[in-house]
């Protein structure tokens, strides 16, 4: 089975790696970079900032497709002469156009890191944290011409710990998807997969996060909300407190729910580095190891 790649970073590495597992044939790799650098940034980029998907790249000696667009012309004759049967999507920047998706011959297969059809949208790990969700997940399914919308092929769902960030969610997520990964294309093989049809009624979408979102509002959140916002935001975006005319930067690994309670957004213990908040039910969030931003928040 012939398989090419397209994504980024360590989504990318892994869904090469359950390829492997799989013993599929990758016939080419097309890195996310490509869209976005020139040839020389992107050659400034890869020697200065080497990422864990082109280490495999490299150390496989695997086809590095080199091109601006998956919906340009030339990566299309592409996929027609390397003969792919499995377009595999992870991470990307461009909607694919149905004259690209429909080439391979079992067809273009997107990596999407939730239990669809909840959360579809372009950041699953940051909004079920921050919806305070006990689970996410990955599911694999067929692309179609809207987004996060093809029947499934593959889902595994995931335990959100109380402690998580959207860091360490990322880290479990792309991990299942290069073990889900491999068991799918191997049960392609043998052509045993039935797509399912996403129920409509259960679906949600959450787009992009605003600037105004990055900063906690203690008369509005909750002590729970609160830090389950901080740690969905990290490592996406810092969040901040505003204290008077200045922001501080909340470390999301420093944060706790007090014993103190006060009136919503009254500062309760306060030092250079610790604060302490009363939120929207009283309740109170002890803030450590913050760092002064020097810079403005855009309204």
């Amino acid at each position: 089975m012939k398989v090419v790649i397209l994504g980024k970073g360590e989504m990318l590495a892994n869904l090469i790696r359950g390829a492997m597992l799989a013993d599929a044939d990758i016939v080419g790799i097309f890195r996310y970079e490509n869209l976005i650098y020139s040839k020389f940034k992107l050659l400034l980029h890869d020697f200065f900032k080497s990422s864990p998907d082109l280490t495999l790249i490299k150390k496989h000696k695997l086809n590095d497709i080199k091109l601006k667009s998956a919906n340009s012309e030339e990566f299309r004759n592409l996929l027609v002469k390397l003969n792919a049967d499995i377009v595999l999507v992870g991470t990307w920047k461009e909607k694919l156009s149905k004259e690209t998706y429909n080439i391979p011959s079992v067809g273009t297969i997107n990596v999407h890191p939730s239990l669809l059809p909840a959360y579809r949208g372009p950041n699953p790990y940051l909004q079920t944290i921050w919806h305070r969700e006990k689970f996410s997940g990955i599911t694999f399914h067929l692309m179609t011409e809207n987004f996060d919308q093809g029947p499934i092929l593959a889902q595994d769902k995931i335990e959100i710990l109380e402690g998580d960030t959207g860091k360490e969610l990322k880290n479990k997520t792309v991990f299942r998807a290069r073990l889900l990964c491999a068991r799918l294309l191997e049960k392609l093989k043998k052509g045993c997969v039935e797509p399912t049809d996403q129920d409509e009624e259960k679906a949600s979408y959450f787009g992009n996060v605003r600037p105004e979102d990055m900063t906690l509002n203690f008369k509005k959140e909750t002590a729970e909300e609160i830090c389950a916002h901080v740690r969905a935001f990290h490592p996406f975006l810092p969040t901040y407190i505003q204290i008077e005319n200045s922001f501080k930067i909340i470390n999301p690994y420093q944060i706790k729910i007090s014993a103190l309670n006060g009136s919503p957004a009254e500062v309760l213990e306060q030092s250079e580095t610790t604060i302490t908040i009363a939120c929207k039910d009283g309740k109170s969030v002890e803030f450590s190891g913050l760092k002064k931003y020097r810079g403005r928040i855009r309204d």
